[in-house]
C-alpha cells in the first residue's frame, strides 16, 4: 500500500467522527455550519494526527496471549495519556487562533477526557483489528506458498522419473542416443533445481520442453513426431513454471508411449484477449477421462491445484478424450507480460 493511500484512508475513517462533531456543536452551540465545521476540525485534527501515533505504538505492543491485567493497565494509562494531550493540542490550538492563551473549557475537561478514552479505544480497536487481518492474511500467503512449493516439488521426481525411464531403455539399444540423452536430463535437471520462480515466460517454459523433447525424440524416433505453432506475440506471456511442460508429458506418456505407430503431438499457443492460450493434442490412444481427472499421481492433477492456488477461478484447465480418439489438453491463464523475458533472467 501507497504512503499516499494510506493517508487517503486514514482521512476517511476521521471524516463521521468529524460530521459527529459538526452537528454537536450545531445543536448545543446553534453555530452556522461553516463555524461548526472548522471548531470540530480543530478538534479532530489533533485527534487524527496522535491516532497515527498510537497505532504505530500498538503495533510494538501485540495482544497477549494468554490474556494479562498488565495489558489492561497499559491501555488504561494510556487512553488517559491521548486524552490529556489531545485536549492540551486543542488549547493549543485555540490559543493560536486567537492569539492569547485560553482554555476551552466548552462542556468541561472531564467530558473532553472521556470523549477522549473513548477515541483511544477506538483507534486500538481499530489497529487490533487492522493487525489481525495482516496477520491473518501473511498466513495464508505463506501457508499458499507452503502449497505451491510442494506441488511443484512433486512435479520434479515425476519427471525424473520418466526421463530416466528413458535414458535406461536407450542404453541396450542405443549407447550413442542414451548418452545424449544424459546430457539433456542433465541440463534439464539443473533448470528445474534453479528455478524458484511460480511464473515464466512461454519463452522460457518452452525452452525446457525443447530439453525434454529432444529427451524423447531420441528414445521414441520417427515414432514421435512434434508439431509447433507458438505464437511469437504470446511468447513473452506469464504462466506457471513447468506447465507446458506437464502437459506434453502426458501426451507423449498416454499417447505416443503405448503405441507402436507413429505419434503426433501438436503445441499452440496463443493470445486471446486478457487470456495465454495453450492447447496440446495427440492422435494417441486417448484415455478414460474419469481415471485421469481422478486418478492419483497425475500431473495434471497437480497442475490444476497450483493454477487453483496461483489464480483462484480465473484459469482453467480442460481435457477432452475418448479410447482410441487422442486425448486433447487446453490451459489458459489470465494474460501477464514479463518485460525481461527477451534480456534477462527474472527471480524473486
Amino acid at each position: 500500500m501507497s504512503r499516499a493511500w494510506a493517508w487517503v484512508q486514514l482521512a476517511i475513517a476521521w471524516l463521521p467522527m468529524w460530521g459527529l462533531f459538526t452537528a454537536v456543536i450545531m445543536i448545543v452551540h446553534g453555530n452556522a455550519i461553516g463555524d461548526a465545521a472548522i471548531g470540530s476540525a480543530r478538534m479532530i485534527g489533533p485527534g487524527a494526527a496522535l491516532g497515527v501515533v498510537i497505532y504505530k505504538l500498538l503495533a510494538r505492543l501485540p495482544w497477549p496471549h494468554p490474556f494479562r491485567l498488565r495489558f489492561v493497565a497499559i491501555h488504561v494509562l494510556g487512553a488517559v495519556g491521548y486524552a490529556t494531550v489531545w485536549y492540551a493540542l486543542i488549547c493549543l490550538i485555540d490559543s493560536v487562533v486567537i492569539g492569547h492563551f485560553t482554555l476551552m473549557i466548552g462542556p468541561g475537561f472531564p467530558m473532553f477526557l472521556f470523549t477522549g478514552i473513548w477515541l483511544y479505544f477506538i483507534v486500538a480497536g481499530v489497529t487490533y483489528a487492522n493487525l489481525a487481518a495482516q496477520r491473518t492474511a501473511q498466513m495464508q500467503a505463506h501457508a499458499a506458498r507452503m502449497q505451491l512449493d510442494t506441488l511443484r516439488a512433486q512435479l520434479h521426481p515425476h519427471f525424473l522419473f520418466n526421463a530416466l525411464h528413458a535414458v535406461v531403455q536407450l542404453i541396450p539399444m542405443d549407447p550413442r542416443g542414451a548418452t545424449r540423452a544424459a546430457e539433456q536430463l542433465a541440463a534439464a535437471l539443473r533448470t528445474m533445481l534453479e528455478e524458484r520462480r511460480d511464473l515464466i515466460s512461454l519463452a522460457e517454459e518452452w525452452a525446457f520442453v525443447e530439453r525434454y523433447l529432444a529427451i524423447e525424440c531420441i528414445r521414441f524416433g520417427e515414432r514421435l513426431e512434434v508439431h509447433v505453432q507458438i505464437d511469437e506475440s504470446a511468447r513473452a506471456a506469464l504462466l506457471p513454471s513447468f506447465a507446458l511442460q506437464t502437459l506434453v508429458e502426458n501426451a507423449v506418456r498416454h499417447g505416443a508411449a503405448p503405441r507402436v505407430e507413429p505419434t503426433r503431438v501438436t503445441i499452440s499457443a496463443a493470445l486471446a484477449g486478457a487470456m495465454l492460450t495453450i492447447k496440446v493434442a495427440d492422435n494417441g490412444t486417448g484415455a478414460d477421462l474419469g481415471s485421469v481427472e481422478h486418478g492419483t499421481g497425475t500431473g495434471l492433477r497437480r497442475l490444476r491445484e497450483r493454477l487453483r492456488w496461483l489464480y483462484g477461478d480465473r484459469a482453467r484447465l480442460l481435457v477432452a478424450s475418448e479410447p482410441g480418439g487422442g486425448f486433447v489438453a487446453e490451459l489458459a491463464v489470465p494474460h501477464g507480460v514479463d518485460d525481461s523475458a527477451d534480456s534477462a533472467q527474472r527471480h524473486e
